[in-house]
């Protein structure tokens, strides 16, 4: 049976603007570099709040994917957060917009997307 979400897979265009992004911006930490020079790709593993969440992945040439919350396929990355006003401000004071906030319909709850450097949405949903 399935225990939980082991991690989450994103194969990036970029490398190194990716890995700032996601360790200097939204904070995550880093478990482990590793270089495959057989694949010419990165793989960096990466945790929040000490639990093992993303592998970052970069490849020569990776294909496009359509990649908006309301595109066919994997919608979007989400975190919970306990303020979502202060993760807005910290975002914009690094030069990141969020989108306007939203409300859930059926929870109440209110919720707001970025992208990534790869136009990936990611969520931010406070509980």
């Amino acid at each position: 049976m399935i225990n939980k979400v082991h991690h989450i897979a994103i194969i990036c265009s970029n490398y190194e603007v990716s890995k700032a992004f996601y360790t200097e911006v939204l904070g995550f930490t880093i478990v482990r570099e590793v270089y495959r020079a057989e694949r010419q790709s990165y793989k960096l593993d990466l945790a929040v709040n000490g639990v093992y969440t993303i592998e970052l992945f970069s490849f020569p040439e990776p294909l496009k994917r359509p990649s908006r919350p309301e595109a066919t396929g994997l919608r979007h990355l989400a975190f919970e957060v306990d303020n979502l006003q202060e993760v807005i401000m910290t975002l914009e004071e690094k030069g990141i917009v969020a989108e306007p906030i939203r409300i859930d319909e059926f929870t109440g709850k209110r919720f707001t997307f970025i992208a990534d450097p790869d136009l990936l949405p990611i969520e931010f949903y406070e509980v």
